[in-house]
């Protein structure tokens, strides 16, 4: 059994046990100190409370309920009633906080404290030094990424390091202001630097993965260094002003193009490991499925081992019939961003109407029908006639777009044909489970499962995987480089060779020359590869695109055109329509600091525009 999976099954039983968490850092508690005392004497509650400092990681795939970065982001649209609405429209803000994780991650800090600080002193007979020492520096890591998951919601946050906040003190002696973004920085990436000393290269037995290795590590400081050189964080005009009661500046006030080198620098160090490869069985759509279906594959750096219902049961259309809640799906933005077979991205731009502006050398067609297979199931719709706008896309597309009346399989043998038009049998009128989009994500589904029978199959989803860094990599090179770095083609081109695509410079020569281009370029394979990931939310603010990409009208299909039976997609369906409006200023790039915190510590500067 997986070791996340120990974790869940035995968190209820810890939370009870120990009974010293706390709502956030600035709450009080009892004092429990017998209690206490006595987990350190048995291997079986000493690991309880090791797995209850794990208990407070997030869930990153279920997307509905855990974390609004699909919901909220322009590659996705959800259908269901969750606070990313909230994010969505605009109406949130100190009041209303969609997703608060504040008082959770601190709460998950203090319990690694805890844990780090105490652990030394099990006098437990059946617990070796050994152990100690790593469940020590798994907590230690453990506490620096709760640290760096709150800085990607709210920039610059207060930094508790080793301290144990004594909650027997008075509310004024708990004050505190925010340290700066680079202190934070440098604090996060020093903890991991010192994790990866001493934990091992690779999972040694079955329990050990899912946890942290010398290459997560280094992965997760290549990302937070990668954030911290992009246009947000790097001399950010917006925040200039954002500063302590004591008057120091809380963001970069000046732009410092070093922090591209050290970024490069840092994904290097995961590459150079030599550790992960992307996983490539020589068919492009199967490898690239096998990424987030096959467990534990050669390109996982981190990720989260758990069953597939919370993910997948919102993505099986409601034609499958069991439990089937489908609507989750890509948005009209997403499908035009993938390639051509020809590795020439069709889609340049729209016009004010929302009609798309097409690269002609494509080949892409907007309009009409004709036969062609889909590799992923090897069949024609049932009329033998696709849709145009689907033929001689990459092979990524396949494997993560689901389009109206295609065949969807459900374990063997069991072939269905969703239709999301107007009383379709997976569209509105009947439910409200579809997709507002008119399209399904079908990346991370299983299709070799029965889910109508309830079998769902287990999901590595992926939290890091190689692929990522090369395109970290990619994008450090070129904006300290240049585009004439010779490594930033030779890992894109990693990429797009897995996919099946021609090499960037094939298809685009100019890349080569042109910076501007190559960035261009390097966003859209990103967009791509790292599709239903949770990676376009923080990659559109932290570029600092977001208020045109996250903003405004989003696009899919016509589900409101009316279906002649439950079995047949409408001419009309297969329109541009815009199902919803959305609103981003500037700033929405953070997240606000709840109004209960800011009434609490009168030290907490609240973050620009809230």
């Amino acid at each position: 059994m997986k070791f996340m999976n120990k974790a869940i099954l035995l968190l209820l039983t810890s939370i009870a046990l120990l009974a010293v968490s706390c709502d956030d850092y600035l709450d009080k508690q009892e004092d429990e100190a017998m209690t206490f005392d006595k987990i350190w004497t048995k291997r079986a509650t000493t690991l309880q409370y090791f797995y209850n400092v794990w208990g407070f990681m997030p869930t990153e795939s279920n997307w509905v309920d855990e974390n609004p970065w699909i919901g909220a982001s322009d590659e996705a649209t959800c259908t269901y009633n969750r606070d990313y609405r909230y994010m969505n429209n605009g109406s949130w803000g100190p009041s209303t906080v969609p997703y608060n994780r504040y008082m959770h991650y601190y709460q998950a800090i203090r319990e690694a404290n805890i844990f780090m600080q105490n652990i030394d002193r099990c006098s437990a007979k059946d617990v070796n030094e050994t152990e100690k020492k790593l469940w020590k520096v798994q907590a230690r890591f453990a506490r620096a990424y709760y640290n760096w998951l709150l800085m990607r919601m709210y920039g610059p946050i207060i930094l508790v390091k080793d301290e144990l906040v004594d909650f027997n003190q008075s509310m004024g002696a708990l004050q505190r202001p925010r340290n700066t973004w680079e202190e934070c920085v440098e604090y996060v990436c020093g903890e991991l630097a010192e994790c990866a000393k001493e934990l091992p290269a690779s999972p040694t037995t079955n329990d050990d993965y899912g946890m942290p290795t010398k290459g997560v590590c280094y992965a997760v400081i290549g990302r937070l260094k990668l954030y911290a050189a992009r246009p947000l964080f790097n001399g950010n005009e917006l925040y200039k002003n954002v500063k302590n009661p004591d008057g120091t500046n809380l963001f970069p006030v000046a732009y410092d193009k070093e922090l591209w080198k050290e970024a490069a620098d840092a994904n290097y160090e995961v590459i150079k490991l030599g550790q992960y490869e992307l996983y490539d069985t020589g068919d492009p759509v199967e490898s690239y499925r096998g990424v987030g279906l096959v467990e534990w594959n050669s390109e996982i750096i981190f990720a989260r081992w758990e069953g597939g219902y919370y993910n997948r049961v919102h993505v099986t259309p409601r034609v499958v019939g069991g439990t089937s809640y489908g609507g989750i799906a890509p948005t009209q933005q997403l499908v035009d961003a993938y390639a051509m077979s020809n590795g020439r991205y069709p889609i340049t731009g729209y016009n004010a109407d929302g009609t798309p502006v097409v690269d002609a050398a494509s080949g892409y067609i907007e309009t009409g029908t004709s036969a062609f297979v889909n590799p992923v199931h090897g069949y024609d719709v049932p009329n033998g006639s696709n849709r145009n706008m689907f033929k001689n896309r990459e092979p990524r597309f396949y494997a993560t777009v689901f389009w109206s009346s295609d065949w969807w399989g459900y374990g063997t043998g069991n072939w269905v044909n969703p239709v999301f038009g107007f009383n379709g049998n997976s569209g509105p009128g009947a439910s409200h489970d579809y997709p507002k989009s008119g399209y399904m994500c079908h990346r991370f589904y299983d299709h070799t499962k029965n889910t109508n029978a309830g079998y769902w199959g287990n999901l590595t989803f992926p939290i890091y995987r190689l692929a990522e860094t090369y395109l970290n990599y990619a994008e450090a090179l070129n904006e300290y480089y240049g585009p004439s770095h010779p490594d930033i083609l030779t890992y894109i081109n990693k990429i797009r060779k897995r996919a099946g695509v021609p090499d960037l410079e094939t298809v685009y020569p100019d890349c080569k020359t042109s910076q501007t281009l190559m960035r261009e370029l390097i966003r859209k394979e990103r967009r791509v590869e790292l599709a239903f990931e949770g990676q376009r939310y923080f990659d559109t603010r932290t570029w600092m695109i977001a208020e045109e990409t996250d903003g405004g009208q989003m696009w899919g299909m016509n589900t409101s055109a009316v279906c002649p039976n439950v079995s047949t997609t409408p001419e009309d369906f297969w329109k541009r329509t815009a199902f919803e409006t959305r609103i981003f200023t500037s700033k929405h790039y953070l997240y606000p600091f709840s109004q209960r915190e800011l009434d609490r510590n009168k030290l907490l500067t609240q973050n620009y525009g809230w």
